[in-house]
């Protein structure tokens, strides 16, 4: 998977791709070995339960709305022009509590397994499902409080 030229155009995704992942519309942009990018579409009261990334650095660049991101105990909010960063190996969980719609640019570096994991995951709605499929790939979901 090396990185063409070109442009990936604003309303498309590569090959004319994309996913619902967890409610969210998840567009991308780039792919290669080196660098993944989406765009997510994230509606207001919907969420990505905290996660670990083992193997790659993972970030945010909000465009419009606010996202709160939870490290642990540690709760951050995120609005439009924010850049958000999620080293790997440090939980995170991603909330839109805001009542709105946020609109951002994601990443991860290297790009791993997280494009086949989009598309394994699209309109799944099993969340054993897919905590199975995503630790498959590389992504580790934390078990609720109180359970593990």
């Amino acid at each position: 998977m090396t990185l063409t030229p070109g442009i990936t155009p604003s309303t498309d995704g590569l090959d004319g791709v994309a996913w619902n992942v967890v409610g969210h519309t998840y567009t991308p942009k780039l792919l290669s070995e080196t660098a993944f990018l989406w765009h997510a579409v994230i509606p207001a009261d919907t969420f990505v339960p905290p996660h670990i990334h083992p193997l790659q650095d993972e970030w945010i660049y909000m465009l419009e709305g606010e996202l709160e991101i939870e490290f642990g105990e540690e709760k951050h909010v995120a609005g439009p022009g924010d850049m958000v960063r999620m080293p790997m190996g440090v939980a995170h969980g991603i909330f839109n509590r805001s009542g709105e719609t946020a609109s951002c640019t994601f990443g991860v570096a290297p790009s791993g397994k997280l494009f086949d994991l989009f598309g394994k995951l699209h309109n799944v709605t099993d969340p054993a499902e897919l905590v199975r499929i995503s630790a498959e790939h590389d992504v580790n979901f934390l078990p609720p409080p109180g359970e593990g």
